[in-house]
């Protein structure tokens, strides 16, 4: 969370031509209702039964381009599902980087109860291997301007010849 998956997707999906999704956007379109509602009434375990189904559907798809939730990857037939129907670009950031992107942001359910940097080092500790296991690309976020991210994708997503 907070590792520019939205904002990169959209502008990479512009350029590629493809259509766009965001898996939160899908889930809340289909219950009709913000992430936020469907964990207080659900709890994250069933915030994860949905993006689960959203992931299995949105994967089914062709020609685009998919922002997972940062949690997506810990269930084990998410991560199945995205390395066989797709390229999976991780787009890393460290915790340090990830609180300063999302202090003071509403909306992450994660990240309301406690310290939110330990909060954030935990979930990076638990995602980051997950992540790094199923990338085909792992592109580091930090310096550079989302046009640069966007234009190293490109770049290494073309068919070498």
């Amino acid at each position: 969370m907070g590792a520019g998956k939205s904002t990169v997707g959209k502008l990479l999906a512009k350029k590629l031509g493809r259509r766009f999704l965001d898996a939160d956007h899908v889930i809340e379109d289909r219950c009709g209702v913000k992430i936020p509602v469907i964990f207080e009434m659900e709890g994250e375990e069933g915030f994860r039964k949905r993006e689960a189904q959203a992931i299995r559907d949105i994967t089914a798809e062709e020609d685009i381009i998919l922002a997972t939730g940062g949690g997506a990857v810990l269930l084990p037939e998410n991560r199945q599902l995205l390395c066989e129907r797709g390229t999976v670009i991780y787009l890393h950031a460290n915790p340090m980087e990830l609180w300063h992107r999302t202090k003071g942001s509403e909306g992450r359910p994660l990240l309301k109860n406690g310290d939110v940097k330990k909060i954030l080092e935990s979930l990076y500790a638990i995602r980051d291997p997950l992540y790094r296991e199923i990338a085909d690309h792992v592109i580091e976020t930090g310096k550079p301007s989302v046009n640069q991210l966007v234009n190293t994708l490109i770049m290494q997503l073309e068919p070498s010849t």
